[in-house]
Parts: structure tokens; C-alpha cells; sequence
């Protein structure tokens, strides 16, 4: 057929006939030999020759472009998808260049490049077509494929524009284009990681790009999109900071929360490892992280209903991610700046307390438990806030129990799974440490008086007890080491525990729990309990001479150790010997030789003769040279891959690295050189009492000034309160001021309207009565001028008092507080200079209305003029209208000059009041200044002392250092005892 139409098309084009009659008879013998993938592409061959005739195309130019091009592309996927990527090799090296060449030349082809970013994903990618392999063809098979996928991964990105073209088109909002897109940037980065990273870091707005893949409105693209940063962000901080300031944790967090939390499917767990990704070693984003109020976010993922049977594989899956994204927050490697602010941020978001909730419920999984336990634990490590509330969560059972007990109840049964034990023990070790109120409590409830004599109840004490002396050796371990922890850096506890007596059977005498340790040692019982006992009797014993002399007080005691370490046994026994060395160098460096048999002296002799002090030092080497202890020295979690390697704990792994060196010198020591080391340490013990001492007083007198500092603020605070006072009454004289202006106009209205009334008299006639009635007011005006004026001279007196009193004061703060008065003076003096003014305006006028008086008593003299009736009696009214209002504005007047008076006598007074404050304040900073001289005085002298005894200890320790002593520096000891203050004080403020 196609023979037949090429001819009918191209009836002088015998060349392209032959062509298709040769491709033809080859795919058919290709059809033949059972090749398929040949014959199809032959075929295809033919039909794209078939297309340039119909086209009208001449036949060279579609074999070398679009025939090329076309049959490249198509023949790939052909071949990968119906031969399971059998031709990949064959394929990728033939079709890779001309594939590229595709996605630079044809960009505005959707269609055609999404087939090709289809294509090279399929070269590139190393996911095998599922077929039945043996497990040796498989895994070699594998690795030829991940072989294969490098190298055209290498291909690809050996120009690093490839890459940078391939980030263009996920631009493309074309659903053909971006999802092929997304998924070869996925498989590009998974075969080379690192290189392809770096392309993309230095490429323009790369990353940007690649964000907003986490928008895209279809699931599909969103999805492969988290899959592709998964990707993107391993171990490069660069790009993970990138990521985390393009608003990543917003983003996620969304999906998180629209896929339904710890509910959702794969997504969400996509999602939970990106944030890891992001968080983990990296603690920029994880500040980031916490300042952004994203922890608060983190609750409702933990909220677990009260039905939990019938948990699905996936939300067990994503509830596990989101424990350990908590974990990364808070893990002991981070800052621990970091990690205390991420712990109580948890708290007062009330993430700990839904922990909690999840840790006494009912129906969890085992595996979600275990690790519910360990979060908790690193949550409350060394935060005091925390650990108090941990300490307060109770169990939801009758009687409540507290959370603390029915864990440790977990951690000794013996049935229990082992991964949960050693979380339990992870949660109490964090719950002590650096919480020496957590460890008091625990102790206290072995103590004789605590102990509930009902038996209705059972403490923490009494199930470390039971697990330290049962026949499960992994509970002897436990239980002895939580107990050790509860000793850890508290000689307080330590001697206490010395309290405690054991009832071993009926009508034997009780026992002490030390020589019930001792003697269980002696028995022979398994090695990992004789191990946990031992560690226990070593953080027991070391830095408390007083349990010390304890234990070497039983005579069996110490040719038990010496005879263990003397022995030779197998490589079992050698880390119970080493230990045994370690518990008796103990004995030997904290004895303070109050017992005469078992002197410092006495026990180097006896390891010289029984043992050898070069054996000795060997058998002790052999801790710190064992595997399991490398291992438990890397990280405080105990993690162990079965119960039997559980013999050392991340704790006494450091009090071996510290007490290794000291005992080796003390064992080489002389009766010499400890003589003069403990004449030494007296000596030094004296002067430190002495400095201590004078630390006390110096701290004693910082008190002393604190408080007069705050007596002085005090009185500070007094005097601003007062001068607002006086403030406040300046301002209601200003008030008053100003209701005088407002009277003073009213009265210049009222005289001028007298004025027009007097002209109206004199037209109409007045009568002599009322003339004397005028004149009366005008005689009161008067008077009432000269009272203001003596208002005003009593005013001025007030003032030059205040000037005077200025003169008298030396004091900064009195001259401050005077001219602050004298202020108020001026401006007192300013107002009634204004009201003097007035006074002289209204005599202006009284003069004024007694000229106007004398001319109309001359026009009545000179003029008579008959008075009507009717107009004589309304003349009348008015008036008398008249005189009744001028004798209301009058008394009105004289109210307010009687109520400025009463406050100038109020101003008078404050001001006297002042003026004994300010004498006061003068005497009490007196007073202040002369104490502060004394303690300035007492301190040159305790300076003084300070020096005498510096250079004393100075020489002492010059001679320790001829004696060959290690001695520590001040500077080391002092920045020792400024950090235990600092962490005091850290504890009160989160108290």
C-alpha cells in the first residue's frame, strides 16, 4: 500500500520507491526473526517517508530533520515501554544527543517536548520492570542499572545549561510539560545529588522555581513536586535555607493539615520527611522554625482520640515521622540554647501535656509508644520547667498512680518488650538530669521515714529496689543504673542513701543497701548484673569520702576486690575486673584515712603485693579499650541491639574518662607525696574557706547597696509623685485663672452697660437715691482693688522667700527641686503682675464712671426735667434689675478672691512640705554617701587580704608543681563556680 500511493505520488521518484521497498522487506524480515522492536521501527520508517510525499516535502530534508528527529523520539519510548528498558544502553547512547538538541530547538512544541522530557526520564530512571529474578540476578541486575542511570544522568548534566533549560520549562504551566519535567529533575538528582544540587544553588532563581511546584493546583504535580525537593535538600544547608525562607514550613504545613494530619495517606509522610530534611543538623532553619510559631502548629497532630484500636500501617508511619520531627528539634546534639527555648516553647503550647496524653493512654501501638517515650524524654532533658510537669502526670487508673512509677513498673517486668525498657530507662535518666529536685524525690521514697507502711501503694524507690535484687540480670542492670542517676553529682544523695536498710528475710537484723550490693557482687551472679552494680557503687562512692569509709568498713570488702582483679579469666570476666580496679582506686583517691586498717598507705601496699601496680593499671585500661563502651560513650540514648551488649551507660562512660587518669597517679603516688598533697589540700581548704568567707561578706555588702539603691529609687519615685502633684495644682490655678478673665470681661460688659444706663438717666431724669447707691458700688470697687492689691504684695513676699531659700541650698537636688519652686513663682508672680494690671484697667474705669457721676450731678442741677409717670416706674424696675446684679457679680467676685486666696495658703504650704523632703533627701544621701565610703574602705581591705593570700596559694602551688602535682588554675575553678551560679540561676528564673 504504501509502495503503491508513493508511486502515485512521486511517478519519476524511483529512488524513494527503492528506499521504501528496501525498509519494507528489512522490517519484514525483522517480523520474521522475531525482532518486534526493529520491525517497528522500520515500519514507522515508512510511514514518515509516506508523510513528506503526501506533504510534498523533498525526501532529503525529512530524513535529515523531521524523519530524524521524529523516529528518534518515538522509536525510545517504543522501546522502553514494550522491552522493559532492554534497549535503554542502545538507546540512551544513540538518541541522548539528539533528544537534547530537541528540548533547545522546538520550545514552543509542547506536545513534542513533554514526549521528549517523557523519554529521557525513562533513560535516565532506574526503576525496574518487575519480573521473576533470583535474588542474585536481581541484585546484580540492580546494580547495572544503577550503573547505567549515573552515566546518562552524566551525560545530561556534563553541560550544566541542560539542566538550567530543563528548570525553564517546569516554568511551563502545561501539564504535558511540567509533571515529565518534575520527574526527570527528581531522577537527575537521586542518580547525582551533589552535582546537580550545585547547578541548580548557582542557577538564576533555581530554587524559587522549584517552590512553586508546592502551588500548583493538581495533586499529581504538587506531589512529585515534595518528592523533588526530598530530594533537593539532602545534606546541602545552602539549599535547605533557601528552601525554609521561601516560605516552605507554611507550605507544608498547609498540606499537612488539608490531608488530615497523623490521618493522611502517603502524602503527609512525603511531606513530614522534607521537614526533616529541612530541621535535621541545621539549626539557622530551626530557629527559624521555632520564631515562625510553627511548634504551636505541631499540636493538633498528637491529638488522639479515646478509641485507638484499628490504627492503619500509614498513620502509624506518619505519627512516627512527626515524633522524630519533634525529636530533631529538641535532641541533646542541637545548641543547647536552641534546644531549652524549642522544650519550654513545647510546654506553654501544651505539645508536652498532648505527649503526655498519648504516654498514659490505652491502645497505642507498641512502636508508637516506644517512641512517644523517647520524645517525651528529650523534651523534659535538662528543662526544670518540664521535668516539674513531668513529674506531676498521673496515670488514668484507681488509685492514680504517678506516670514516673508505671513506667519504671515497664522498665523491670521482665515481659516487656526490650525497645520499650530501654526508652523507659532514656525517659528517667532525662527526667535527672541536672534536676537535683527530681533526684531528692526519687531518693526520699527510700529513706526509712517516707516509706508507706500500708503497703497500698508503690514508690519509684521501692521498684529500683525490687528490680536492683531480682533474677532478671537486664533489671538489675536497669534498675542500677537509673539509681545511679539519681546519685549523679549530688553528695547530699549519696549520703542519705547510706540511710537506707533492707529487710533481707524474717528475723534477720536489715542490712544497708550498700552491703546489700556488695554481697550480691560476691555471689557470682550474671555479668551484666555484677557490671550494672558496679558502675553503681562507682558513681555511689566517688567524691563522698563518707560512703567511702562505708564500704571499707566491712572487712570482705576489699580482698573481694583484690582477688577479682588478681585473677586471671576469660575476656567475659575482664570487664567486670576492670571495674573491680576502678571501685578500689575509687576507695584509694577519696579516703580521708579516718579508718586505721584501710589507710591510703595500706591499700597501695596491698595492690603493690597481692596484684601489681603495672596489672593494676592494665586491668583498668580494659574499660575505656572495650567495644560496648565506644559505643555507649556516642550519645546519651542507650540503644542496643540486644539485651545482652547493655552494659554501660553514656554517664559513667565520663565518670571513667575523668577518674582513669587521677587513680593511675594516685596509685604511683608515694606516703611522701601524699603527705604534702593533703597538707596541701588543707592548706588550700583554709584559704578557700577564708575566700569564701570574704565572697560571703562582699556579697553581704552588695545586698546592703542594693537596698539602699532601692531606698534611694524609692524616695525618687516620692519626689516625681510630688512635683506631678504640684503640677496638677499649677494647673488648677491656671484654671481659676482663667475663670477670673471670664469675670473680668462679664464686668466690662456690665459696666458699659451701666454707662448707657447712666445716659439714659440723665435723659430721662435720676433721683438722688440712686445716685448714692452708685456710689457705694463704686466705693466697695475700691475696696476690693485694695484687697487684690494686698493679695499681691503677700505674693511678692512669697517669692522672695523662694529666692532666698535658693541662696541658702547647695545641694544638686535641692537647688533642682528651688528652682523648680521658684519657677512656679515667676510664673505666680507673671499672673498676678497680669492681675495687677486688671486692678489698674477697672481703677481706669471707677475713675471714669465718678467723672460721669460729677457731670450728670451738674446736668441735674443745671436742668430740670419733669419725670412721667409711667416711664419713672419702668426706670424704677430696671434699676432695681440692675443693682441686683451688680451686687450677685459682686459677691461672686468676692467668692473668688476668697477662694485664690485659700489656694495660695494650699501652694504655701506644699511648698513648705517640699522644702522638708528636700532636707530630708539631703540627709538620707548624706548618710547613703558616707556608707558607701565605709564599704568602699572594708573592701581596699578585703583586696588587701585577697592579695596576702593569693600569693600564699601562688607559693603552694609552686611547690606542688616542683612535687610534680597537677594543680588547677584559679581562672579554671572560678569560671567552674561562675557556671554553677549561672545554672543556679537559670533554675530560679525558670522556677
Amino acid at each position: 500500500m504504501y509502495l503503491s500511493v508513493v508511486c502515485f505520488r512521486f511517478r519519476n521518484s524511483v529512488i524513494v520507491s527503492l528506499h521504501l521497498l528496501y525498509w519494507m522487506i528489512e522490517g519484514m524480515l525483522y517480523v520474521l526473526s522475531s525482532h518486534y522492536q526493529r520491525c517497528v521501527l522500520y515500519f514507522f520508517y515508512c510511514a514518515m517517508n509516506v508523510y513528506s510525499a503526501f506533504c510534498g516535502i523533498p525526501f532529503k530534508s525529512v530524513v535529515f530533520s523531521l524523519h530524524h528527529i521524529a523516529n528518534i523520539i518515538f522509536n525510545t519510548t517504543l522501546n522502553v515501554l514494550f522491552s522493559g528498558q532492554k534497549y535503554r544502553l542502545e538507546v540512551g547512547f544513540q538518541a541522548m544527543e539528539h533528544l537534547i538538541n530537541v528540548l533547545q530547538t522546538d520550545r514552543s512544541d509542547s506536545e513534542i517536548i513533554g514526549y521528549t522530557l517523557d523519554t529521557l526520564f525513562n533513560i535516565v530512571s532506574n526503576d525496574l520492570e518487575e519480573e521473576e529474578q533470583d535474588d542474585l540476578e536481581e541484585e546484580n541486575s540492580q546494580k547495572q542499572v544503577d550503573d547505567l542511570g549515573r552515566q546518562f544522568t552524566e551525560i545530561f548534566i556534563k553541560q550544566q545549561e541542560n539542566v538550567t533549560l530543563l528548570l525553564t520549562f517546569l516554568e511551563e504551566f502545561d501539564f504535558q510539560v511540567r509533571w515529565p519535567g518534575v520527574k526527570l529533575l527528581t531522577s537527575l538528582l537521586k542518580q547525582q545529588g551533589p552535582q546537580v544540587q550545585q547547578i541548580i544553588l548557582v542557577s538564576p532563581m533555581g530554587v524559587s522555581r522549584l517552590m512553586d511546584l508546592l502551588a500548583d493546583s493538581r495533586e499529581v504535580i504538587r506531589n512529585d513536586g515534595v518528592l523533588l525537593l526530598q530530594q533537593l535538600t539532602k545534606s546541602n544547608a545552602a539549599i535547605q535555607k533557601i528552601v525554609a525562607f521561601e516560605n516552605a514550613f507554611e507550605r507544608l504545613l498547609d498540606i499537612v493539615t488539608d490531608e488530615g494530619n497523623s490521618d493522611g495517606g502517603i502524602v503527609v509522610e512525603d511531606c513530614l520527611l522534607l521537614l526533616q530534611n529541612l530541621l535535621k543538623n541545621n539549626n539557622s532553619n530551626q530557629n527559624f522554625f521555632k520564631e515562625g510559631s510553627y511548634i504551636q502548629r505541631m499540636k493538633p497532630w498528637f491529638e488522639v482520640g479515646d478509641d485507638n484500636s484499628g490504627w492503619s500501617a500509614q498513620k502509624v508511619t506518619n505519627l512516627h515521622l512527626m515524633l522524630q520531627l519533634v525529636r530533631v528539634l529538641v535532641s541533646p546534639t542541637n545548641p543547647p540554647g536552641a534546644t531549652s527555648s524549642c522544650q519550654k516553647t513545647m510546654f506553654h503550647c501544651g505539645l508536652l501535656q498532648q505527649l503526655c496524653t498519648i504516654l498514659m493512654a490505652t491502645g497505642v501501638p507498641a512502636d508508637i509508644l516506644t517512641e512517644t517515650i523517647n520524645t517525651v524524654s528529650e523534651v523534659i532533658r535538662g528543662c526544670q520547667i518540664n521535668q516539674d510537669y513531668f513529674a506531676s502526670v498521673n496515670a488514668p487508673s484507681n488509685p492514680p498512680r504517678s506516670a514516673i512509677v508505671v513506667l519504671l513498673m515497664s522498665m523491670v517486668n521482665e515481659r516487656q518488650p526490650f525497645v520499650l525498657r530501654c526508652a523507659v530507662l532514656y525517659c528517667f535518666q532525662c527526667f535527672l538530669y541536672k534536676n537535683q529536685k527530681g533526684q531528692g524525690e526519687i531518693v526520699s521514697t527510700l529513706l526509712p521515714s517516707t516509706i508507706d507502711a500500708t503497703g497500698n501503694s508503690v514508690s519509684a524507690g521501692q521498684l529500683l529496689c525490687g528490680g536492683l535484687f531480682s533474677t532478671d540480670s537486664l533489671s538489675n542492670w536497669c534498675a542500677a543504673v537509673a539509681l545511679a542517676h539519681a546519685l549523679q553529682d549530688n553528695a547530699t544523695l549519696k549520703e542519705q542513701l547510706l540511710r537506707v536498710q533492707l529487710a533481707t528475710s524474717i528475723g534477720n537484723p536489715p542490712v544497708s543497701l550498700l552491703q546489700q550490693c556488695t554481697n550480691i557482687l560476691s555471689q557470682g551472679s550474671k555479668v551484666q548484673t555484677r557490671v550494672g552494680l558496679l558502675m553503681l557503687l562507682c558513681t555511689w562512692l566517688s567524691d563522698c569520702p563518707i560512703a567511702v569509709t562505708h564500704f571499707l568498713h566491712n572487712s570482705a570488702n576489699i580482698p573481694f576486690l583484690t582477688g577479682q582483679i588478681a585473677e586471671n579469666l576469660g575476656e567475659e570476666e575482664q570487664l567486670v575486673q576492670g571495674l573491680c580496679a576502678l571501685l578500689l582506686g575509687i576507695c584509694i583517691y577519696y579516703n580521708d584515712n579516718s579508718l586505721e586498717n584501710c589507710r591510703k598507705e595500706k591499700l597501695k601496699q596491698l595492690i603493690e603485693k597481692r596484684i601489681g601496680k603495672e596489672n593494676f593499671i592494665e586491668k583498668l585500661g580494659f574499660i575505656s579499650k572495650h567495644e560496648l563502651y565506644s559505643r555507649a560513650a556516642q550519645k546519651p540514648q542507650p540503644s542496643f541491639s540486644s539485651p545482652d551488649h547493655m552494659m554501660f551507660d553514656h554517664e559513667f562512660t565520663k565518670l571513667v574518662k575523668e577518674l582513669e587518669g587521677i587513680i593511675t597517679k594516685a596509685i604511683y603516688k608515694s606516703s611522701e607525696e601524699d603527705k604534702q598533697e593533703e597538707e596541701v589540700k588543707k592548706t588550700l581548704e583554709q584559704h578557700d574557706n577564708i575566700v569564701t568567707h570574704y565572697k560571703k561578706v562582699i556579697r553581704e555588702q552588695d545586698q546592703q547597696l542594693e537596698e539602699l539603691k532601692q531606698k534611694v529609687n524609692t524616695l525618687k519615685s516620692q519626689n516625681e509623685q510630688l512635683q506631678t502633684a504640684v503640677t496638677q495644682q499649677m494647673s488648677q490655678i491656671q484654671q481659676h485663672k482663667d475663670q477670673y478673665n471670664l469675670l473680668k470681661v462679664q464686668l466690662g460688659k456690665d459696666n458699659q452697660h451701666h454707662t448707657s444706663h447712666s445716659d439714659t438717666l440723665q435723659m430721662n431724669g435720676i433721683q438722688p437715691e440712686e445716685i448714692s447707691k452708685l456710689q457705694q458700688e463704686i466705693e466697695e470697687l475700691k475696696n476690693k482693688h485694695e484687697v487684690l492689691q494686698g493679695q499681691l504684695r503677700e505674693k511678692d513676699s512669697v517669692i522672695e522667700n523662694m529666692k532666698s531659700l535658693q541662696s541658702e541650698t547647695g545641694t544638686n537636688e535641692q537647688s533642682s527641686q528651688i528652682t523648680a519652686g521658684l519657677e512656679h513663682g515667676n510664673e505666680l508672680h507673671r499672673e498676678l503682675e497680669a492681675l495687677r494690671i486688671q486692678i489698674q484697667s477697672q481703677s481706669l474705669d471707677i475713675s471714669k464712671l465718678q467723672s460721669e457721676k460729677q457731670e450728670l450731678l451738674q446736668q441735674m442741677n443745671t436742668a430740670s426735667v419733669p419725670a412721667l409717670g409711667d416711664s419713672s416706674a419702668v426706670i424704677a424696675a430696671k434699676n432695681s434689675e440692675l443693682e441686683g446684679r451688680l451686687l450677685q457679680e459682686i459677691k461672686e467676685l468676692k467668692n473668688d478672691v476668697k477662694a485664690l486666696s485659700e489656694e495660695k495658703a494650699l501652694l504655701k504650704q506644699h511648698l513648705d512640705s517640699v522644702n522638708s523632703t528636700v532636707a530630708v533627701l539631703q540627709n538620707e544621701k548624706s548618710k547613703l554617701q558616707q556608707e558607701v565610703a565605709e564599704s568602699k574602705k572594708e573592701q581596699d581591705d578585703l583586696l588587701v587580704l585577697l592579695a596576702d593570700q593569693d600569693q600564699k596559694i601562688l607559693a603552694l602551688k609552686n611547690k606542688l608543681k616542683e612535687l610534680g602535682e597537677p594543680v588547677e588554675d584559679e581562672d579554671d575553678i572560678e569560671s567552674g563556680d561562675q557556671g554553677d551560679e549561672d545554672e543556679e540561676e537559670d533554675g530560679e528564673e525558670e522556677d
